[in-house]
């Protein structure tokens, strides 16, 4: 029986023309984050399973993690996410680090989830966390970064939508306004976070059966609902409006405003899925009808570094993962046109593969990326091999221009032939405009 050349379900193979556009969406996220002052760090894939039972999530940790034992009896499991991952780092060095601390990575990650457009279960994520700020100053500068790296591909602030919450805001509500319980509230803020996901009728349900009797009898499923309702801040009732947190989103609306960044509305049922978030949360959705999606999220996680053991740091962080990108941009029409890495196909003419390394040697030292032919085959088929592979030049080496010093040099595009010194063929080749 012949092995699948199919790779694991969920999991991507990266041709060279997929290789690519990964490169391509990862340098523009390095560009911008260090442009910000981001340092990159990375760390192993394998993490003790501890540190995501800690905070993570339930669902993430019973449901979506890949977990065993390894050989020396240790339970560990293939990183999910990489916010534990950072926080341990963090504390490891809590005192030697100087604060702010701005970091970004971007690590291979795993879910054992049902694979869906948007969602795989081994995608890339970019992370990028700024610890040591406990002001909204954090928020401020994460959100901008993010709309930094939006325009940076070439969108535009009606591409997508920024929205905005806080988790101390819905902590407040559900525990003080509508009186649920701890183990209520926990269980609802879940159910919230999957409101979009749910009929009408199917959320009102199972909000019901969280409630216990007496909170069902005086009517709390439809106060949430009314909470729900909200399109706004003012939308909200008073006690909720006059809230630090709601006057502190308020604040954080109003100054990313003055920063040229009005694409932000408030979202009261957005509660981000994780346990460790203690503040204000945000997502970006796109808003392009046939992907209206959240793309990325993040927000404060003031906690998370103290539970090793450590004095906790104010901590403020998103991440955003590379299939929702890929989505993104091809719908947006923003997808560029990569050419391949190599600049030169040198197409040989003849057994004259000793004698034409030295001008090959030559145009890689100028800084061109060379490809030889090393087929032996007529020239029209290593030109066609050339165009296949989407390169746009190609080099003609035979004995005549070994002994003239001027090579061929044809533009696969616009068919266009000149016989040149080696010095013109670099300056040409290296003047051909590239992808951004």
């Amino acid at each position: 029986m012949a092995l699948s050349t199919q790779p694991y379900k969920g999991a991507r193979d990266f041709y060279p023309p997929d290789k690519r556009l990964q490169k391509y969406m990862f340098a523009k996220w390095r560009a911008v984050a260090e442009r910000f002052g981001y340092e990159e760090y990375d760390a192993p894939i394998l993490e003790p399973l501890e540190i995501y039972l800690a905070k993570t999530g339930e669902e993430i940790v019973n449901e979506q993690t890949y977990v065993f034992d390894d050989r020396g009896g240790r339970r560990v499991v293939i990183r999910p996410e990489m916010t534990p991952t950072v926080s341990r780092m963090v504390a490891g060095r809590r005192q030697e680090l100087a604060y702010p601390l701005r970091w970004y990575s971007i690590p291979n990650l795993w879910r054992y989830e049902r694979p869906q457009r948007g969602r795989l279960r081994e995608h890339w994520q970019l992370n990028v966390d700024l610890f040591g700020v406990e002001g909204v100053e954090a928020e401020i500068e994460m959100i901008t970064l993010v709309d930094t790296m939006f325009k940076a591909f070439g969108a535009t602030h009606d591409m997508y939508e920024i929205r905005l919450n806080s988790r101390q805001l819905m902590d407040f509500a559900l525990r003080e306004y509508l009186r649920f319980t701890q183990e209520e509230a926990h269980d609802i803020s879940r159910l919230i976070d999957r409101l979009h996901k749910l009929e009408h009728s199917q959320f009102i349900a199972m909000a019901d059966e969280i409630c216990s009797p007496k909170a069902r009898q005086v009517g709390v499923v439809e106060k949430l609902l009314g909470l729900l309702s909200a399109n706004s801040l003012g939308d909200l009732p008073p006690e909720l409006r006059d809230h630090d947190s709601a006057r502190e989103l308020v604040s954080v609306s109003a100054r990313l405003e003055l920063a040229g960044i009005a694409n932000t509305r408030f979202d009261v049922s957005l509660m981000r899925g994780f346990d460790y978030y203690t503040d204000v949360v945000f997502e970006v959705f796109d808003k392009h009808p046939d992907n209206n999606r959240s793309m990325l999220g993040g927000g404060r996680y003031d906690g998370l570094v103290g539970l090793f053991g450590v004095n906790p740091v104010p901590t403020v962080g998103f991440g955003w993962g590379d299939v929702t990108l890929a989505n993104f941009l091809e719908l947006h029409h923003l997808m560029p046109d990569l050419p391949p890495e190599t600049d030169v196909y040198a197409v040989l003419v003849g057994d004259i593969l000793e004698t034409a390394r030295h001008p090959i040697a030559e145009l890689r030292a100028a800084g061109l990326n060379v490809a030889v032919d090393l087929s032996g085959r007529k020239l029209g088929d290593q030109l066609k091999t050339a165009d296949k592979k989407g390169i746009t030049f190609a080099l003609i080496i035979g004995e005549t221009e070994l002994k003239s010093g001027k090579f061929t040099l044809k533009n696969l595009k616009t068919s266009k032939e000149e016989k040149l010194e080696l010095n013109k063929i670099a300056k040409i080749v290296k003047e051909q405009p590239k992808a951004s």
